[in-house]
């Protein structure tokens, strides 16, 4: 049981379409959440709800009855999560080191040197040598 624990904190891709619904539009209900999905989702209303209800379950979003209908807002800001989900690529795809993704974003061509050289300089980093 306590593998089940520690995958279950993951986001699965379409666990984040919805936590993105919610940073984005804030404290939703289903219908909302459901509407303001990409078009090329196409999610059914019951299928948000389950969704919904499995974030719930997670701690990823916190619920309160409004009416008739339950009000989901996210716990965790967007910030945090994508810091969470670098971090664990890190470790699991480069053995810890930031260093040997930034290599293999460069030698993959997903960003060039004068690109990181350029947000280096918006940083305020400088060159040592």
């Amino acid at each position: 049981m306590a593998g089940r624990n520690k995958g279950s904190n993951a986001l699965t891709p379409l666990e984040l379409k919805i936590m993105q619904v919610l940073w984005r539009e804030g404290p939703s209900n289903v219908q909302h959440v459901q509407e303001n999905l990409l078009p090329t989702d196409n999610l059914a209303y019951n299928t948000v709800q389950t969704m919904l209800n499995i974030l719930h379950r997670k701690g990823r979003v916190r619920r309160s009855l409004k009416g008739r209908a339950y009000v989901y807002r996210a716990v965790s800001s967007r910030e945090t999560v994508l810091g969470h989900a670098v971090r664990d690529l890190i470790e699991r795809m480069f053995g810890g080191s930031s260093e040997e993704l930034v290599m293999s974003l460069i030698k993959t061509r997903q960003v060039d040197p004068k690109r990181i050289a350029e947000l280096s300089r918006r940083l305020g980093v400088e060159d040592d040598a």
